[in-house]
C-alpha cells in the first residue's frame, strides 16, 4: 500500500468518527427536550385543576352568603337572657334553614334583675303584673315572605316574660303559623303558649313545647306535622 492511501484510509476513518460523535451529540439533545417536555406539560396541568378548585370555592362561598340572606319562608324568633333559649333556637333554626331574630330589651336584663329570690327584682315585678309591657331594643323586623315562625323564651315565674307580650302585640300574624317553644329548668310550656295567641290576636297558633340542648329537634320539629 503507497503513502498517499494510507493517508487517505486514515482520513476517512477520522472523518466517520467526526459524524459518529456528530450524531451522538443531537441524540442526547433531542432526549434532554424530550424528557422536559413531560414534566412541563405535568406541571400546566396541575396547575389547572388547582385553579378550577379555587374558582369551585368561591362559587360556594357566594352561594352560602346567599343562602343566610334573609327572606326564607321560616322565621325562628327568640328572646333570651341568659344564652339558653338562644342555643336552642339555632338548633331551630339549623334544622329548617330558618333566619332568626332576637328580641333585645332595651334595657338589659341584669343579674340582679333575674334573681327570683328577690321580691322587689325587676322580673318579679314584672312578672307579678301583666300589663307590664317591656320596650324592645332590638330593630322591628318584617314578616312579609314568613309563613312559619316559631317564637321562643324562658319561663319565667310559670310564664312567657312580659316582654313577649309586648313582642306578639307589636305584629299582625295574619296567615302564618306560630310554633311556640321554651326553655326552663323544670316547668312546661304552661298556658304561654296560649296567652300570647290571646295577646297576638292574629295567627295560626299551634301547640308548644319546652325545649333543652338534649332534644331531638329534627323529631321534635317532624311530630308538629306542619305540611
Amino acid at each position: 500500500m503507497t503513502i498517499n492511501a494510507k493517508l487517505t484510509k486514515t482520513l476517512a476513518f477520522f472523518l466517520a468518527m467526526i459524524l459518529l460523535f456528530s450524531l451522538a451529540a443531537c441524540g442526547s439533545q433531542t432526549n434532554s427536550k424530550e424528557t422536559q417536555a413531560p414534566a412541563t406539560q405535568a406541571a400546566a396541568t396541575e396547575a389547572k385543576p388547582a385553579d378550577t378548585q379555587q374558582n369551585e370555592t368561591k362559587a360556594a362561598n357566594a352561594a352560602d352568603a346567599t343562602d343566610t340572606v334573609s327572606g326564607g319562608k321560616t322565621l325562628v324568633v327568640f328572646f333570651s337572657a341568659t344564652g339558653t333559649t338562644k342555643g336552642v333556637a339555632q338548633m331551630i333554626a339549623n334544622a329548617t334553614g330558618a333566619d332568626t331574630y332576637e328580641i333585645l330589651a332595651a334595657q338589659p336584663y341584669t343579674e340582679a334583675d333575674l334573681n327570683w329570690n328577690d321580691k322587689t327584682s325587676r322580673t318579679t315585678t314584672e312578672q307579678n303584673d301583666k300589663s307590664v309591657r317591656p320596650e324592645i331594643g332590638s330593630e322591628k323586623i318584617s314578616l312579609d315572605g314568613y309563613s312559619t315562625v316559631y317564637v321562643g323564651y324562658p319561663i319565667w315565674w310559670g310564664e312567657e316574660p312580659r316582654i313577649m307580650d309586648t313582642f306578639a302585640e307589636s305584629y299582625d300574624f295574619t296567615g302564618k303559623t306560630m310554633i311556640p317553644f321554651c326553655t326552663s329548668g323544670g316547668s312546661g310550656i304552661g298556658s304561654s303558649g296560649k296567652n300570647l295567641a290571646e295577646r297576638a290576636g292574629t295567627g295560626n297558633w299551634i301547640e308548644g313545647d319546652r325545649l333543652s340542648a338534649d332534644t331531638d329537634i329534627a323529631a321534635w320539629i317532624k311530630g308538629l306535622n306542619l305540611s
